[in-house]
């Protein structure tokens, strides 16, 4: 029997209650979505079943991706353009603004693992905080990108400055373990000494636009 539109609607808002609050137990959603939106109480045959309310989360979280994906590439590039006015300090980056040195570290990964989706957006998109705010700029930069970059970047992008505080000899043993134990580390690695050699004055690179492309074209051959 087609369930009925009151215990569709209470899966619905239940799914869609746990992707707002993902402590939330299926089962508590669904009571208080029930709670809710039939006050005066539910029919038993109403009430959908935690499969019923995860497949309907399932559906939501899939449109959600989509839409994201479809999206984020205008997202990346209106975050990256600013960077062309941010000008950096003249010792440490003598290549000069902001999105030149992105855009080498991007033309650096893209020759060391440029099959490496999540490590390539890494190199593009790790300074774009700076544009943002100066003060902490990875902080947010990752604010800035939430829900467009997947967990593996937004670590590769936050762990940038713990990576380059090791190259130097700065970090402390306990956070280097910790460091060196993901499975990432040596991504991790890669991505800060391309940072590391961005900072050429006339290094040729792609612009923006092709290199967005780049990441259009690879995420597309892994769909």
């Amino acid at each position: 029997m087609k369930p009925s539109k009151t215990r569709r609607q209470i899966a619905w808002v239940a799914a869609s209650l746990i992707r707002q609050r993902p402590e939330l137990r299926r089962s508590e959603a669904r009571r208080l979505v029930a709670e809710r939106l039939c006050p005066s109480g539910v029919r038993p045959h109403d009430v959908p079943t935690d499969a019923e309310v995860g497949a309907e989360f399932q559906s939501q979280e899939l449109a959600a991706r989509t839409l994201l994906w479809e999206e984020r590439f205008a997202h990346y590039a209106e975050l990256l353009r600013p960077l062309a006015d941010v000008r950096q300090d003249a010792e440490r980056h003598p290549e000069g603004d902001a999105l030149y040195h992105s855009l080498q570290v991007f033309e650096l990964a893209c020759d060391a693992a440029g099959y490496d989706e999540d490590l390539l957006t890494a190199a593009l998109l790790h300074g774009v905080g700076k544009a943002i705010d100066r003060r902490d700029h990875v902080a947010a930069g990752l604010k800035a990108l939430e829900g467009l970059v997947t967990p593996r970047t937004v670590w590769l992008m936050e762990s940038l400055p713990m990576a380059q505080d090791l190259a130097a000899g700065k970090l402390g043993a306990r956070a280097r373990r910790r460091l060196e134990s993901s499975e990432d580390f040596e991504e991790l690695a890669l991505l800060a000494e391309c940072d590391r050699r961005g900072r050429v004055r006339g290094a040729r690179v792609r612009d923006l636009e092709e290199a967005l492309d780049h990441l259009r074209e690879l995420h597309g051959g892994q769909d």
